[in-house]
């Protein structure tokens, strides 16, 4: 069956985005394909530093045996503080596709990036094998990312980390509470950061919390769907990975299951 047939056309239903403030557009484009309107719950905006210590910190990097890239942001920020062409090939590693084409889009060489877009998967790409003795430089933001720190030290390399932005956490209103309340149509949680989705569920009133619980969660990885199953979200899915397409395609086949007549 054509995976498209499956959605009935006169059917609403929401994809709840956590991503950061301003950075929904790519999973609203692909909840829109998939037949949804998408909710933009952001619990943090991204603030890219530009200051001497960070550029400091960068120049250091850039004699690292690898530089690992966690995220798109962490490429842009590095960006603004020194052209991305001066890093040398062969060096460069990014957790994903996205911070991939983030990377040679500024200029950026050769980019190795794993096909499972997660810490674990980039830790399992050949170039972060062997680095006993080596210098690996982290760009990235504070928070986050603790398994790749702890890994590439417990492998005997040398961390250099270098936030080059930071998350400003904001705190959600409450006219935005009542439109979820009031949602006229089913809803799908997607989750690509625990640190997201920890920092929102404080704030979700307990009867809104108890419906999110209780509806679909699509989460980016195996290790955010245990995540939220440990915060009592019992209706979890894995999406084929972090990129909007994947976690607003998941979304919909939990509520339209492929299967379904």
């Amino acid at each position: 069956m054509n995976s498209r047939a499956y959605v009935p056309t006169d059917t609403a239903w929401y994809l709840i985005s956590l991503r950061p403030s301003g950075q929904h557009d790519g999973l609203r484009r692909a909840a829109a394909r998939c037949g949804a309107r998408t909710v933009a719950v952001s619990p943090w905006r991204l603030q890219a530093r530009d200051d001497a210590a960070t550029r400091d910190q960068l120049r250091l990097a850039q004699a690292c045996d690898r530089l690992v890239f966690t995220s798109p942001a962490a490429a842009a920020a590095a960006a603004r503080l020194m052209p991305l062409g001066q890093l040398q090939a062969g060096s460069l590693v990014a957790v994903g596709q996205g911070t991939a084409r983030a990377l040679r889009r500024r200029g950026a060489g050769v980019v190795a990036a794993p096909a499972r877009m997660d810490s674990e998967g980039l830790l399992a790409l050949p170039a972060m094998g062997d680095l006993h003795g080596k210098r690996v430089a982290l760009v990235t933001a504070p928070g986050g990312r603790g398994m790749i720190a702890a890994q590439v030290q417990a492998r005997g390399a040398q961390l250099l980390r270098v936030d080059v932005y930071e998350r400003v956490p904001l705190q959600v209103p409450a006219s935005l509470w009542s439109r979820l309340q009031a949602l006229d149509a089913p809803s799908v949680l997607a989750v690509s950061s625990g640190e997201a989705l920890e920092r929102v569920l404080p704030q979700v009133p307990p009867a809104l919390r108890r419906r999110w619980q209780q509806q679909p969660l699509v989460a980016a990885s195996a290790r955010l769907a245990e995540q939220a199953t440990t915060l009592g979200f019992t209706r979890v899915q894995v999406a084929a990975g972090p990129l909007p397409g994947q976690l607003a395609s998941a979304a919909r086949n939990a509520l339209f299951p492929p299967d379904a007549p």
